[in-house]
């Protein structure tokens, strides 16, 4: 068993990256809580399209707390994060959801600049980190956000997205979702267009929520890597959120990376009811390993928003000591923390 000082050297020296939370809008409907500060709020702060058409969150949610704030990430040695907003309930309104989210972002990022910026490529997140400072990834989770126009697509980089999942559950202007896969359907002639223009413009393809038919189509046509930001294995947790043996290996072959996710249902087939066990998810990450090679496996949370396994993110530390108690080299351990995830950035983003 790995000392422990062993290992909170490790996680402190490693380039540590978590590939999908939920963040942004978790802090928004908390009452517009400080990215510095969970106990401070400001409900008037710019409230926009999701405080109206989303309301605060439950009591039961909002008594568990943020999981994933500037504090949490230092405690936890995650020096980068893709902030990911999810437009999905935004129905007819999914481009003014997305931009009230990262305009609030924006304002916390200025608020905070000593301690975290907005890395639109892999240079800022490693010149980030020597600075001392956390980076952050825009991403949008559901390509409606687009509405359907690559007009749209190139403004969002100009504003700083550099990643956008395809889908979530229902089906988009761009392909099926994975809720409705037993349908048969995958990209759509919009979706074809959306990855080969992000390709182009430097935009990283993210395949977590499309169905099976819409990944494979996806694999056939983009030319950089793609990222599955949060998913697990198929095999140890039989869900149409995961991935396939074929699925992981192709993802292998397209240089991409699968970001293992913290959500309970996810890890094992009872993790709605019941809470599975913390090995079981380092079983996810071991055999996605041995499936797709240790150069294609990253981390992928979705804290706050599902991601529950782990209580908060400054518990990341634990998963770089079972590692390291299963026997994995520094080196690789490294590439699953964030090295890969910053190689699959770089490589789609420059």
């Amino acid at each position: 068993m790995p000392s422990e000082p062993r290992v909170r050297d490790l996680h402190q020296k490693s380039l540590v990256i978590d590939s999908h939370n939920d963040a942004i809008v978790a802090h928004i409907r908390r009452g517009n809580v400080s990215l510095a500060d969970e106990n401070a709020t400001n409900p008037e702060q710019h409230n926009g399209t999701i405080a109206y058409l989303r309301g605060p969150v439950p009591p039961e949610e909002a008594a568990i707390g943020i999981q994933l704030n500037i504090p949490k990430m230092r405690q936890g040695g995650i020096d980068a994060a893709f902030f990911a907003v999810d437009v999905t309930r935004a129905w007819k309104n999914h481009l003014a959801y997305a931009l009230d989210a990262f305009g609030w972002f924006n304002t916390e990022v200025q608020a905070n600049a000593d301690d975290i910026c907005i890395a639109r490529k892999a240079d800022d997140i490693r010149e980030a980190k020597a600075q001392g400072k956390l980076a952050a990834v825009l991403a949008i989770e559901n390509s409606e956000a687009v509405e359907r126009s690559l007009n749209i697509l190139h403004s969002l980089y100009l504003l700083g997205v550099r990643s956008i999942g395809l889908t979530h559950n229902p089906n988009t202007w761009a392909s099926t979702g994975n809720s409705e896969s037993d349908m048969g359907g995958g990209l759509t002639r919009f979706g074809i267009d959306l990855v080969q223009e992000m390709n182009r413009i430097g935009m990283l393809v993210d395949v977590s929520h499309i169905s099976e038919r819409g990944f494979w189509d996806v694999l056939d046509i983009s030319e950089r890597p793609v990222i599955a930001s949060h998913s697990n294995c198929e095999t140890l947790c039989r869900h149409p959120r995961n991935l396939t043996n074929e699925q992981l290996k192709a993802l292998a072959a397209n240089g991409g990376v699968v970001g293992i996710t913290f959500v309970p249902g996810f890890i094992t087939v009872d993790g709605w009811t019941k809470t599975p066990p913390f090995a079981q998810l380092i079983n996810h990450f071991a055999y996605a390993i041995d499936i797709a090679g240790i150069e294609h496996v990253g981390i992928g949370s979705d804290f706050d928003g599902g991601g529950d396994l782990l209580k908060a993110a400054s518990d990341f530390p634990k998963i770089t000591a079972e590692l390291s108690a299963r026997g994995y080299s520094d080196e690789d351990i490294q590439k699953v923390l964030g090295g890969n995830h910053l190689r699959v950035f770089e490589e789609a983003c420059g």
